[in-house]
């Protein structure tokens, strides 16, 4: 009995520190959207010339503080990187699902398999620099410019959310192939063959998942942008053209800015940025009752 009471007092006591730590957890957040919408909300009412923060001109010497520009540059950077990060997240879960078990095959997937675990831990701007000293100067031979640009952020964009949407989608379709390979192989069907024919069309909120989270990855990054997409505050005609999204934008204005207009228009391009997270988050949460 006495072990029975104990074990029950300690099952309480776990649920109350677990309740606590909801608690706190939904009132950091709550109080975290309501201190930047609190900022924000001044700077929406008084709009202001060339229409305030909602317009397409950043020139703080002319008095105008347009965000839009960084608004565009955050979600065209944040789509060009998910489309390649996605596709080759893709073909390397699915390498590294497909091989039988065994041999050197089965050890250069796990050795692989290890590599991206580990590409989750290393700092971004490690990418950040590899990228200036060795992607940067061939896309300026190759393709000319800088070699600071759109295109460069994107393609080193692609590569840091790659990992993520690997664990994910090895997360989400390992289980079911293992479900689905015995009666597979006894059919006469390899790996792979399942996977790509029965487990991926089952499995359409998993890969969904996969992107919306690298997009949310992607977007919410400031030291790949500040590098590398040349934080012109212009609309890019090109993907050579430079670029700036909205975390790189208050990365510079918080470095340089301290009050003024400029510096209010940062809560605006916060409140935004949380925006677009939470839509992100919201999306995924909708996908997650699907297959």
């Amino acid at each position: 009995m006495r072990h029975f009471g104990l074990s029950g007092r300690e099952g309480q006591g776990g649920e109350i520190l677990l309740r606590l730590a909801v608690c706190l957890a939904m009132g950091g957040m709550a109080l975290l959207f309501l201190m930047v919408f609190s900022f924000a909300l001044p700077v929406f009412l008084q709009g202001g010339e060339g229409g305030g923060p909602f317009s397409w001109t950043w020139s703080p010497g002319q008095g105008r503080f347009g965000i839009l520009p960084m608004v565009a540059g955050s979600l065209a950077l944040g789509a060009t990187a998910v489309f390649p990060g996605w596709a080759m997240g893709l073909c390397l879960c699915s390498w590294l699902l497909s091989p039988e078990r065994g041999g050197r095959v089965g050890l250069c997937r796990r050795l692989v398999g290890g590599m991206v675990r580990v590409m989750t831990a290393v700092p971004t701007v490690v990418y950040g620099f590899a990228a200036v000293f060795l992607l940067a100067p061939a896309l300026r031979r190759g393709l000319g410019g800088s070699g600071f640009s759109w295109l460069t952020a994107s393609l080193m964009l692609s590569v840091l959310i790659l990992p993520t949407v690997v664990l994910v989608l090895q997360a989400g379709l390992a289980p079911r192939l293992q479900a689905v390979e015995l009666p597979g192989r006894a059919m006469g069907l390899s790996r792979l063959e399942l996977l790509w024919h029965i487990v991926l069309p089952s499995s359409r909120a998993t890969l969904l998942s996969a992107a919306v989270l690298g997009f949310g990855r992607a977007v919410g990054d400031t030291m790949l942008p500040l590098m590398l997409a040349g934080n012109a505050p212009v609309m890019p005609d090109s993907l050579l053209s430079g670029l700036r999204t909205l975390t790189a934008h208050m990365a510079l204005v918080t470095s340089n800015e301290v009050g003024g207009a400029a510096y209010d228009s940062l809560f605006m391009a916060g409140l935004i940025l949380l925006l677009v997270n939470a839509a992100v988050s919201f999306f995924l949460r909708r996908m997650g009752g699907g297959s």
